[in-house]
């Protein structure tokens, strides 16, 4: 799986791709996430987050690695790992999930397009037949 992982990342750009050792619970990771889209910094967090995750290997189930997270996304690092736990963000989270699985989500990423989903990191190619097959056209 790790050489196939690369060779897509390469595919899209992204390079130096790291091998975590095991795929984390990214429970507490997404209730943070959460917490930093309540503070209008998503974006950035889910930067640092993939970046920590997929090129530098850190665990994002650790409170340490979090704290990192949280800083580099300009949160404040302790708000966030409580945010990891708070009840409150993990149902928005658990919420999320099984919306997903009514959908029929069965992996990460999954895009809909209309009614058809793809599963999967896949080529650009099966995107843009699934985006054509759903009605979309190509913008000029």
């Amino acid at each position: 799986m790790r050489p196939r992982l690369r060779a897509l990342a390469e595919s899209f750009g992204v390079h130096g791709m790291g091998s975590p050792e095991k795929l984390p619970n990214t429970r507490r990771a997404l209730a943070a996430a959460e917490f930093a889209r309540d503070a209008g910094k998503l974006d950035g967090f889910r930067e640092a987050a993939m970046r920590a995750h997929w090129q530098e290997g850190r665990d994002l189930e650790s409170d340490p690695d979090l704290r990192a997270v949280a800083t580099v996304a300009g949160l404040d690092p302790d708000a966030a790992v409580a945010a990891s736990r708070d009840p409150r963000l993990l149902a928005r989270v658990d919420a999320a999930r099984d919306e997903a699985g009514r959908r029929g989500v069965s992996g990460i990423p999954t895009f809909f397009f209309g009614d058809l989903a793809v599963v999967g990191c896949q080529p650009y190619e099966e995107l843009e037949a699934a985006a054509r097959a759903a009605g979309a056209s190509p913008r000029r």
